[in-house]
């Protein structure tokens, strides 16, 4: 039950933010399905892996690849599919706490949850680049045959 939940939100809110920025009508859900699948994959791997970067990196490169699928299935660039559904893995709590911290005069804490959140926001690029990476590997490849 706790998947569903997660999958739903995290769909609601990857809609919200289609909406908010005026995409394409058409692939509002479909871009929310790409951002409610890669939140069910930073939460499954967030359980296996015990660590939030490594299951982030995960997520994004599920939702790269995801936005790359859909880019061609649809023949709309992948940004449209790709940029909202990163929005439920980017680390906007992580930044308030090192902040907060940081206000607080814990510059331990600040340190420790802001190193959390550059790991994190890295995670997200690095995963993005290597999905965009493959996918005009295999895109290459497929047009030399």
């Amino acid at each position: 039950m706790e998947i569903i939940k997660n999958f739903l939100f995290s769909f609601l809110s990857t809609v919200g933010f289609n909406i908010i920025f005026s995409a394409p009508k058409g692939l509002v859900l479909k871009s929310g399905f790409v951002g409610g699948i890669g939140w069910i994959v930073l939460y499954s791997t967030s359980i296996y892996f015990n660590s939030s970067i490594i299951s982030t990196f995960f997520a994004a490169l599920t939702v790269g690849i995801l936005g790359e699928l859909f880019s061609r299935h649809y023949k709309k660039p992948a940004t449209v599919f790709i940029i909202p559904g990163i929005i439920p893995l980017v680390p906007g709590a992580g930044m308030y706490y090192t902040m907060l911290a940081l206000v607080e005069k814990d510059f331990l804490a600040a340190a420790d949850k802001g190193t959390e959140t550059l790991f994190i926001a890295a995670a997200i690029s690095i995963g993005l680049i290597v999905s965009t990476t493959l996918s005009r590997s295999i895109k290459r490849v497929k047009y030399k045959r």
